[in-house]
């Protein structure tokens, strides 16, 4: 065994302990009581009873007895979650602790091993400009420590980020209605439209992992910046104060324009930071779906 496959190893272990623990501890209840099952499926019929709803009346049963009967329903709890994982370059950046990619893991593990917890199945989209893999919605441990590995273990052959080409993929795959957890920095644009039609059809949220020093830049001197994704780089003073306010007004703006898309399409978001624990915005998002 390689130190780099031990190494992978051991970040899975440690998700795994971590995710687990918050799980069992904390977002087992949350996430029960925010995602509820899809519709209601047929359990029994049994004899009418006052107040009994006359469409609920199963006639066949009731014309072959020679007394009403009416049908039963339970809700159908099993849900079908679906992350949609952004492995892009862009993922590989991170000026705090942890880099974005490695957060993005945790939390896609943290829902993962909530939907288990809960009997749900749980399916990966792994995306850059191209489709990186895809795991078909599953249950149990071993198929979200897969999940994981996939994530962490992510060789993808892209760089960019396509978030069209993933919510496109994602309609043509699962026509079952899902959770769909899009866990992405939204370094792109013109995706609005493919946001529309899942949304349409499957409960959408979307995920956004930012680093600070996308937001605002320290006046640490010149440096030179370059874009994991096209490789183009750009020379900046951030010891010049319009540069470094150029700089954050930029990022304001992007972030406000993200906002305003998911807000006007009705998707609710969760913005996550590198310098701040996600647990917070997480609980805050069950708490208010529910």
């Amino acid at each position: 065994m390689t130190d780099k496959t031990q190494e992978v190893l051991k970040k899975i272990q440690r998700i795994e302990v971590l995710t687990r623990r918050l799980v069992d501890n904390v977002f087992a209840g949350e996430y029960q009581s925010t995602f509820r099952g899809q519709g209601m499926e047929f359990d029994e019929v049994r004899e009418y009873q006052p107040g009994d709803e006359i469409r609920a009346i199963d006639w066949n049963v009731t014309a072959r007895i020679g007394q009403p009967f009416v049908k039963t329903f339970v809700e159908e709890r099993e849900l079908v979650m679906m992350l949609l994982v952004d492995v892009s370059k862009s993922n590989d950046f991170g000026t705090r602790q942890q880099i974005k990619a490695e957060i993005v893991a945790e939390i896609a593990a943290l829902m993962a091993f909530s939907a288990i917890k809960n009997n749900d199945k749980v399916g990966l989209i792994n995306f850059t400009d191209q489709i990186e893999i895809f795991v078909p919605p599953r249950k149990g441990k071993k198929h979200v420590l897969r999940l994981i590995h996939h994530i962490l273990q992510a060789k993808p052959n892209g760089k960019a980020t396509d978030i069209s080409l993933a919510l496109e993929y994602l309609s043509r795959v699962q026509k079952r209605r899902s959770v769909v957890f899009l866990i992405s920095d939204f370094q792109d644009k013109e995706y609005e439209t493919w946001l529309q039609v899942v949304n349409q059809k499957h409960d959408l949220i979307a995920i956004v992992v930012t680093d600070p020093a996308e937001l605002f830049l320290p006046n640490v001197g010149l440096i030179e910046l370059e874009d994991a994704e096209t490789n183009s780089t750009l020379l900046l003073d951030t010891g010049n104060t319009k540069t470094r306010n150029a700089y954050k007004e930029l990022g304001q703006k992007k972030s406000e324009e993200r906002q305003l898309l998911l807000n006007s399409n009705k998707i609710d978001q969760i913005e996550i930071r590198t310098d701040q624990s996600y647990i917070f915005p997480l609980l805050h998002f069950f708490q208010n779906r529910r």
